[in-house]
């Protein structure tokens, strides 16, 4: 079959391997769609990944496709079943799952590979992490639950009230997925800063109240204090920036909440003023990742389809063309692409 394999930064590869057996407990799938995510675009720039892969790897993690085989003691799947895979499944055994922080598992099962023809979940992921795609729901939809299901997980961890003023800080699929979830609980007043009008203007499609184009500020939190009186009350950095990082920290009021999801690179560092911290009572929150539960409520979201999430989908491509795909991912052409095997 064919399938993508990453050697090292910008070096992605298709090769010809051999199609995947399915061991005990385990199933294969025929990819029907593979959806990019800026974690993807990282990844390939960078050449790795602090927690999720090691390289040289397979290539790809978000998914959905139809089950072709399935290994011994496998009860509740058969072949032609659609389903959603999620890229990892924790073990329910550790000091963290016992303690329901279910991203945070010791033993957290990664799987990674969804730009190939076939792919082979493993045991721990079929137990706990597949579920069906409902029949109405577009496979290049359902392959968007994973990252829906971070967003998700990172609402709860936001420590929202009523009435809240959130910042979102990036326009790629994350946090163009936080306006959206956000704005649907009617929860908060969104404001969405970015570096592209097309993706803000996405951004209002989704809810957002105001946008606000980087390019064209000098102060961005000068702007927020202007917007929100004090500073917003929760700010989300989706970039992975590490001066964002620090930006996202100066945009928010006291006594607020700072959600740092973007991921940065292996050791990267920022800075923060201790009086600032301490004299202005902000809770600094990392993020990361899913659980089951979001898992599922995201896949839900989705088969609503009361968010107009196919908006980011820019492009339906073939696995043929996915070097091109990162090199618009890269130059911000596109905000996802489906592959389509």
């Amino acid at each position: 079959m064919l399938a993508a394999r990453l050697y090292g930064q910008e070096d992605l590869r298709l090769e010809k391997i051999a199609e995947p057996t399915p061991t005990a407990g385990e199933v294969v799938i025929r990819v029907l769609a593979a959806t990019t995510c800026g974690t993807d675009l990282k990844v390939w720039r960078r050449g790795g990944h602090a927690k999720m892969l090691q390289i040289p790897t397979l290539f790809g993690h978000e998914v959905a496709g139809q089950i072709v085989a399935v290994g011994e003691n496998v009860q509740s799947w058969a072949v032609g079943d659609r389903i959603v895979a999620n890229n990892s499944a924790p073990c329910m055994a550790c000091f963290f799952c016992q303690k329901q922080e279910y991203s945070l598992c010791s033993n957290l099962t990664f799987n990674n590979g969804t730009f190939a023809e076939y792919l082979k979940i493993p045991a721990s992921i079929v137990q706990h992490n597949i579920l069906p795609i409902p029949e109405n729901l577009p496979a290049e939809l359902a392959a968007m639950t994973e990252p829906l299901a971070c967003v998700l997980h990172g609402v709860a961890r936001s420590q929202l009230k009523p009435g809240d003023r959130v910042v979102v800080l990036g326009d790629g699929a994350i946090g163009l997925m936080f306006v959206a979830a956000l704005a649907a609980d009617r929860l908060a007043e969104v404001l969405l800063f970015g570096g592209s009008n097309q993706r803000l203007q996405i951004g209002k499609q989704l809810g957002a109240a105001e946008t606000f184009n980087y390019h064209q500020l000098r102060d961005i939190p000068a702007v927020v204090k202007e917007q929100t009186d004090w500073g917003a009350d929760v700010v989300i950095e989706a970039t992975g920036v590490p001066d964002v990082w620090e930006l996202a920290i100066a945009c928010t009021r006291p006594g607020g909440t700072v959600n740092l999801f973007g991921g940065c690179p292996r050791d990267s560092a920022i800075t923060v003023k201790t009086e600032q911290l301490h004299y202005s009572e902000l809770t600094i929150k990392g993020v990361f990742h899913n659980t089951p539960h979001y898992v599922r409520a995201a896949l839900s979201l989705l088969a609503s389809r009361t968010i107009p999430f196919e908006l980011l989908i820019s492009e339906r491509r073939p696995l043929q063309d996915l070097e091109q795909v990162f090199q618009d991912m890269k130059a911000r052409k596109v905000i996802k692409v489906a592959i389509k095997p």
